[in-house]
């Protein structure tokens, strides 16, 4: 049988539809869409057009009403557009998936989907392949009779098996029955997988363990290269990390291990948070989290609540933190005057003046950075240090010697 992940990504042309309810207003609409904008490039995908519906909540049947769904039909029927999938911003169910295919004639995905197609291209080692490869089939079982003919003969492009179509009715129990085989063979591989990585971290022995952590794409990568020296990949697009990589940081004789690990995302589909439960054992086990905010985000302060709340869900603990505030060489903010109504766009503010704003007061400890352009980063290795050794020192309160030869060398 066929792997399920398939890793060759054609470009194609879509819309992006999305929804502004009482739940979600029309600037946090926008900034979703944004966002999906954001995957759809990430995946290869050029977004040509942009749908949104005031409703109260999603139609259970086609998720927009029956007038939004004639105008997006006939702005896909237009040849001169050349359409070639609809991506809805939220979800779908698999009923309103076979009816949507059903009205529009045309691939439907879902954000959800279009997350999994994205983890799908990115997977590089077998843990990570595995883990996508669970998620897809755990997302694509209730949905087997819009997309399957028969699981043996798959077809279709795009960077996973979400983008094929097909009848899906005849053999439809026997390809859940593969399904299922597949997923609890994928269960009992991730658990071989995990106790790998478990004996992994335990082999590490006792140094102190920070994770960088954070929504996608805000440069932790880029700050793990810049403090490890080492060649992590890096790239300006959502999801470049999914292999948790552990690199050993040495600051002033002080060494400690530092974890790159996956980055948060809004509406994460939950098959992704089960499958990759090892990446987040990273963040668990971590004794100290470095939260890195990409603050020239126009959403900053919203990603920094989702990943806030996901990582209280992780882990109950109350763990060491703080915020890293990075990007600050692309950050503006509106600055108002006493006698001027209009709100002025300020940028190239200076790091004094960003540690008189609210942001350096929303944690104990916070620093402001560019990792890209190496602004401040003694700074942040500082606090690094300071806190690394807090965490040492209350591990090994016998063991001084260390800490003699850095006053030492304080002193000198």
């Amino acid at each position: 049988m066929k792997d399920f992940i398939i890793t060759e990504i054609q470009t194609e042309n879509a819309i992006l539809v999305g929804l502004i309810t009482p739940e979600q207003n029309e600037t946090k609409s926008k900034e979703y869409l944004d966002e999906l904008n954001f995957l759809a490039s990430t995946a290869g995908i050029q977004v040509v057009k942009r749908f949104t519906q005031r409703l109260d909540y999603p139609h259970p049947v086609t998720f927009v009403g029956s007038g939004k769904l004639k105008e997006i039909k006939k702005y896909v029927e237009n040849e001169d557009n050349e359409v070639g999938m609809i991506i809805f911003d939220d979800e779908l169910s698999p009923k309103q998936l076979r009816n949507l295919e059903a009205e529009l004639k045309i691939k439907i995905m879902d954000r959800t989907g279009l997350i999994l197609d994205i983890f799908a291209g990115r997977a590089q080692t077998a843990h990570a392949k595995t883990q996508v490869e669970l998620a897809q089939y755990n997302y694509m079982l209730p949905r087997l009779t819009r997309l399957w003919t028969h699981l043996e003969r798959q077809s279709g492009g795009g960077s996973s098996g979400f983008r094929m179509r097909g009848p899906g009715e005849t053999q439809l129990e026997t390809d859940r029955r593969i399904i299922l085989n597949k997923i609890s063979k994928l269960k009992e591989d991730l658990k071989e997988i995990d106790k790998q990585k478990a004996n992994q971290r335990k082999n590490r022995g006792k140094m102190v363990r920070t994770a960088l952590v954070g929504y996608t794409n805000v440069g932790k990568s880029t700050i793990m290269n810049l403090l490890s020296k080492s060649n992590v990949f890096a790239e300006n697009k959502l999801f470049a990390t999914l292999d948790t990589t552990v690199r050993k940081v040495t600051i002033d004789n002080l060494a400690f291990l530092m974890s790159d690990t996956v980055g948060f995302i809004r509406k994460l589909p939950t098959e992704l948070i089960e499958s990759f439960k090892s990446t987040l054992d990273e963040v668990r086990e971590a004794d100290l989290l470095v939260h890195v905010v990409d603050i020239s985000h126009p959403a900053f302060e919203e990603q920094l609540k989702v990943v806030t709340q996901t990582l209280n869900d992780i882990s109950k603990e109350n763990k060491p933190s703080f915020i890293v505030f990075n990007k600050i060489d692309a950050f503006s903010y509106l600055e108002k005057e006493e006698d001027d109504l209009t709100p002025k766009n300020k940028e190239n503010i200076s790091l004094e003046e960003l540690k008189k704003t609210w942001m350096n007061k929303l944690n104990e400890n916070c620093v402001f950075i560019s990792a890209q352009k190496k602004q401040n980063i003694d700074e942040l290795k500082a606090l690094i240090y300071q806190k690394v050794k807090e965490i040492h020192i209350q591990r090994f309160p016998y063991n001084d010697f260390l800490y003699q030869e850095y006053e030492e060398l304080e002193e000198e």
